[in-house]
């Protein structure tokens, strides 16, 4: 039987994502968010309005997007309650954000230069992509809240030990990525019924369920 139980949130498992942006003043900032797709080489952010990372991209164009995995759920969650903007919204102030000038100290993590992009890459993240916003647009009714950025990633940078060798793929059984869900955080990497849309793509692995 099914309900109808009015939900909050949609947060139904999207993977967590560290985006390193550049301020006005040239210094970096980072931002855990899980509003993200990707197709292609294209990728889809969905990002509040009253954040440090949506001024950014909007001014500067360019971000980082650097996936952690579930063993660095403990930096995530260290800047959880912090924001790149000195003026703090109320609506945040309550919910106990803080305005925090150097995320990437506080989470314990370190700038890595990136190749194409002037926002640093996380060193400590397996896979890191360099992007470039193709468009923005806002949404979230007759005053957009959000705006859907357009990405296009210019460079992947992934942890050698999670490439399938000989190949260009990401062993999905090493690469552990952490999950939100319903605003907590998931992992393990458990495999639990094989993909019959992957045996047609013929990806280079087998999969093995866990379920009983």
């Amino acid at each position: 039987m099914h309900v109808v139980p009015g939900l909050k949130v949609l947060y139904f498992g999207t993977p967590v994502v560290l985006i390193s942006s550049l301020n006005e003043d040239g210094t970096a900032n980072l931002a855990p968010m899980s509003s993200v797709w990707w197709l292609g080489q294209s990728c889809m952010l969905g990002l509040g309005n009253n954040g440090q990372t949506t001024a950014n991209l909007l001014r500067e164009g360019e971000c980082v997007l650097n996936l952690p995995s579930s063993a660095m759920v403990d930096a995530v969650d260290r800047i959880a309650l912090t924001t790149g903007k000195p003026v703090v919204a109320d609506y945040k102030a309550k919910q106990g954000y803080r305005y925090e000038p150097d995320k990437f100290s506080v989470a314990q993590l370190t700038e890595q230069a990136s190749d194409l992009v002037r926002p640093p890459r996380v060193a400590e993240c397996p896979v890191q992509l360099e992007c470039k916003v193709i468009s923005a647009h806002p949404f979230g009714g007759p005053e957009p809240h959000a705006t859907a950025f357009e990405v296009e990633v210019l460079r992947a940078h992934v942890e050698e030990s999670l490439v399938i060798p000989g190949t260009h793929y990401v062993d999905p059984l090493g690469w552990d990525p952490l999950i939100m869900k319903f605003c907590e955080f998931f992992g393990g990497g458990g495999n639990v019924h094989p993909s019959r849309l992957a045996e047609s793509w013929n990806m280079p692995h087998q999969l093995q369920s866990t379920t009983v």
